[in-house]
């Protein structure tokens, strides 16, 4: 059942995943809702430019790093910003990096 909740958590299907928690708290068994974190919610590519961008790098540089226009970045970063519920570089910042202080 740990595992359908981890499962459903991971697809995002809250409904599904509070039901599998209620299965379990029934069998005795305690269970915690999970957080839902920046590796989550971004491909791989959206979190390396995320975590450039909060590292205080421009477009431009992030684009240069990775052979890409700085368009292209600007897209990247209008794309992360709503995925993770933040509207500047500040608040980016403070999200890659409370993800990159926890123990792995």
């Amino acid at each position: 059942m740990r595992a359908a909740r981890d499962t459903f958590d991971s697809l995002g299907t809250t409904p599904w995943g509070d039901l599998a928690r209620q299965e379990l708290r029934a069998s005795g068994a305690t269970s915690q809702r999970h957080t839902v974190e920046a590796h989550d919610l971004l491909t791989p590519q959206e979190l390396q430019i995320a975590q450039m961008a909060a590292d205080g790098m421009t477009n431009r540089e992030i684009g240069e790093r990775l052979y890409l226009s700085h368009r292209t970045v600007s897209t990247h970063l209008r794309r992360i910003f709503p995925k993770l519920g933040v509207t500047s570089r500040t608040q980016l910042g403070a999200m890659v990096r409370s993800r990159a202080s926890r123990p792995v």
